[in-house]
């Protein structure tokens, strides 16, 4: 019976159920918290994180994959306490979102790429915890070096480990096309491949596009009414199932339960 890693161990796939593609649990800026703890209140996120997704689970949602990365600060010890309390099994991630530390452009594509295989098949540091996606991105400034570094370093650890990669996207700039032209020519199945927030974009032709080279977009930012409001998210989402392509799109929100990237006043 196939099976996928999560932050509590394996679990048959056919036990997933309905789930959610892209969310975060908790979001936060790294190296913030390590010097002013004062800050975070570990607790009290916690007792945030368990709630929300304990409404999910009322919802009918069973599964989560928590695309957070370690430029977005993914802490796994509080990703594991959040498992525990949940019913909602949570699918971890490996890979550098568009803002990622300068580690990532003075190490070459292998290098990078053995952090994410390390993740894949030994576990996240200590915990024992296995990634089984891979998260990377490009955003409005495109294919910049050290991004181009990260995809193809992605490209080499889904080869290596078969996992499925994820992807951030500017949907307005059409950057989930670069992001294939990159995976192709390092031999990956663009069907293990989702182009994430393609939802943002009403470019019907470019939507096509993405599914007909064989990658799944992600329908992911629901909610997020300032990229595009959600009638228009339906409509395009509602247009393309009427062309035969609803087995190519993952629903979800690109929400965190928590996150330090908003000020008080927001």
């Amino acid at each position: 019976m196939p099976t996928v890693e999560t932050a509590l161990g394996p679990v048959a796939t056919a036990e997933l159920g309905p789930t959610l593609m892209h969310e975060h649990i908790v979001t936060r800026s790294p190296g913030v918290q390590e010097n002013w703890p004062h800050l975070w209140d570990r607790a009290a996120i916690l007792a945030i994180a368990e709630r929300k997704l304990a409404d999910l689970h009322r919802r009918g949602i069973r599964a989560l994959v928590d695309l957070t990365t370690v430029d977005l600060g993914r802490d796994i010890g509080l990703i594991v306490d959040v498992a525990r309390r949940s019913r909602v099994h949570v699918i971890v991630a490996t890979g550098v979102w568009w803002m990622p530390q300068r580690y990532f452009s003075a190490h070459g594509v292998d290098a990078v790429a053995a952090l994410f295989i390390r993740d894949i098949t030994q576990g996240i540091g200590a915990s024992g915890v296995k990634a089984a996606i891979i998260k990377c991105a490009t955003d409005t400034a495109g294919v910049t070096p050290v991004i181009e570094n990260i995809l193809r370093a992605s490209a080499r650890a889904q080869k290596a480990t078969g996992v499925p990669i994820s992807t951030h996207t500017w949907a307005a700039g059409r950057s989930g096309e670069a992001q294939q032209a990159i995976f192709a020519q390092e031999g990956v199945d663009l069907g293990r491949v989702i182009i994430g927030h393609s939802g943002d974009s009403e470019d019907l032709n470019y939507l096509r596009g993405l599914m007909e080279r064989g990658s799944t977009i992600g329908m992911d930012r629901f909610g997020l009414e300032h990229f595009l409001p959600t009638a228009k998210r339906v409509e395009v989402l509602a247009r393309l199932c009427a062309e035969g392509y609803a087995g190519k799109m993952v629903l979800s929100h690109d929400a965190n339960c928590w996150t330090d990237m908003l000020s008080e006043d927001d």
